[in-house]
């Protein structure tokens, strides 16, 4: 098999855990980091086992033997350090939320397809078992028609005003945190709304800390999410058909089974896997490159685009703005 050399900008937690994955993934190797500082590389490199560390993004993105390069920045700097990317010929896994913005989206899928290269957003859990399994269901129409959709994803972050999660200078809240997630979970059963209705609270810091979206559809079809940094929730999901419902239970991101619920009974639909559960899409990333694909149809960058445009809305109702998005001239 065809190894892919990674490079991974940004040594953040999140950064770890898919350093972590690709050390023991068949076809994969972690060849270098990228920091801001050479110090922070070093130490990164060290506790992963990568071999090559740079004290500037420019500089991973400038070796010549890395394949794809994992954008693990805040959300605030995705579009620059993406585009960094791809002008250098690396392909492009970038950590949700995407961008900025719609706008920011789109110049980064076009400028991956004007250099014919791989992008995708890594919107990890699209890949894993449970979600596999959840659209065989659905597209056996095991519960009939699916009319409601009910998800949330909260917690309570105790951090302080400069931390990413609440910094608007760092594009913070919780709809592009965790918000994130319920949406793009509904786009893969729905697609894009027709409506958008929400409740929010904005913090001292002016972003979003928690709210209620509201998606409605074409034949009254809805879905009702919850997306919080203020407050713990159940962090569950579940999916109303016509002939029964299915459960995703919590944590419903990362989840190991199903329920489906069915003229009075309950099965359970085991989905098991080993670690952290990223490893889907590192495989779904090199798989594509493989194939000479520039983007993943599990999740192809108009729907990455299509999530993106939803939070622009639901910003706008909030009068939210974060300083340093690309906006239209």
């Amino acid at each position: 098999m065809e190894k892919i050399r990674w490079g991974i900008l940004s040594t953040g937690r999140i950064a770890g855990r898919l350093a972590d994955t690709l050390r023991g993934l068949e076809g994969a190797e972690l060849l270098a980091v990228g920091s801001r500082s050479l110090e922070a590389a070093h130490v990164f490199g060290e506790q992963y086992g990568i071999p090559r560390r740079y004290g500037s993004y420019a500089e991973l993105a400038a070796d010549p033997e890395l394949d794809i390069i994992y954008v693990a920045s805040p959300h605030s700097h995705h579009y620059a350090h993406t585009l960094l990317c791809l002008e250098h010929g690396k392909h492009v896994l970038c950590e949700k939320a995407f961008a900025h913005n719609a706008l920011e989206a789109r110049r980064m899928a076009l400028k991956a397809r004007q250099k014919g290269l791989f992008l995708m957003e890594a919107m990890w859990t699209r890949f894993l078992p449970h979600m596999v399994k959840l659209r065989e269901l659905l597209a056996r129409g095991v519960i009939g028609e699916v009319r409601m959709i009910q998800v949330s994803m909260g917690f309570r972050a105790q951090v302080g005003p400069e931390h990413r999660l609440i910094n608007p200078e760092l594009a913070g809240g919780a709809l592009l945190d965790v918000g994130v997630y319920p949406l793009s979970f509904t786009s893969m059963v729905w697609g894009k709304p027709e409506r958008l209705d929400s409740q929010v609270y904005l913090g001292p810091t002016g972003v979003d800390e928690q709210a209620v979206l509201l998606l409605g559809y074409r034949d009254g079809r809805m879905a009702t999410l919850i997306s919080s940094l203020h407050t713990p929730t159940t962090v569950s999901a579940y999916l109303y058909g016509t002939e029964g419902y299915v459960e995703i239970p919590s944590p419903w991101y990362r989840a190991k089974s199903l329920v489906l619920h069915k003229n009075g009974h309950a099965e359970t639909l085991e989905c098991p896997y080993e670690g952290h559960g990223d490893q889907f899409q590192a495989l779904e990333a090199m798989n594509c490159i493989r194939a000479g694909k520039l983007e993943s149809e599990v999740m192809p960058l108009s729907e990455t685009i299509a999530v993106m445009e939803v939070m622009d809305a639901f910003r706008a109702q909030w009068g939210l703005r974060y300083p340093g998005e690309l906006v239209e001239a």
